[in-house]
């Protein structure tokens, strides 16, 4: 799962030009000890009172996969929470389904009458198998809370940049933000998947920082 050290790239090449903040949020890097299950309202809570004890008013933010879900609802909800906004590899819309994905989901509703848990981890991803028992219900909460409403609302300048490559979150995820959000720019980069800002270190900084400063 990713945390703070995964933004290596871009801490040390944006603090030449912003003052830069990477927290490590509850359930990720050193931030250990989840009390309850979050959800995303929790997350939300969070970053806002982070914001608080650090001063920041209306920040610029870059969001990756799971923190594009709190970006999203927050400003959403919000169009002050956020100046301008960078979604990558960005979370929380419908997924388009399968054949295959039904067809595993009723095997696994089958199976799961008759095995242990411990006999169905093919089912599961390896970033939830390795969440604590806390997590993985914060996991299932947060994942079954569909963002799709909410894209419309937003009003900031926003960045959308995606690897053209990304299974996790893939280009159709990425076309729609851009589709619903009025004020966004879409950028794919080639050969890239969900970390394009690790694979396209310079192309992703380099749009990136062109956009917040333009």
């Amino acid at each position: 799962m990713a945390n703070s050290d995964t933004f290596a790239y871009q801490t040390s090449y944006f603090k030449r030009y912003f003052d830069v903040y990477c927290p490590d949020l509850k359930g990720f890097g050193k931030n250990t000890g989840m009390e309850y299950p979050y959800s995303l309202d929790d997350y939300i809570k969070e970053v806002e009172e982070y914001k608080y004890k650090n001063g920041l008013i209306s920040p610029n933010v870059i969001a990756h996969s799971f923190g594009g879900r709190i970006v999203i609802k927050s400003a959403a909800k919000n169009p002050n929470a956020y100046n301008k906004i960078v979604l990558t590899g960005a979370a929380g819309l419908k997924p388009k389904r399968t054949f295959n994905y039904y067809r595993k989901k009723i095997a696994f509703s089958l199976l799961k009458k008759f095995l242990p848990k411990e006999k169905l981890s093919r089912f599961y991803s390896k970033d939830y198998l390795a969440l604590d028992n806390v997590m993985k219900q914060s996991f299932c909460k947060i994942v079954n809370e569909h963002l799709d409403d909410y894209i419309g609302d937003i009003k900031n300048p926003t960045l959308i940049v995606f690897g053209k490559n990304d299974r996790e979150t893939p280009l159709y995820m990425a076309k729609k933000l851009n589709e619903k959000i009025k004020n966004s720019k879409l950028i794919i980069i080639e050969n890239a998947g969900h970390f394009c800002f690790i694979d396209k270190p310079l192309k992703f900084n380099t749009e990136v920082r062109e956009f917040l400063l333009s």
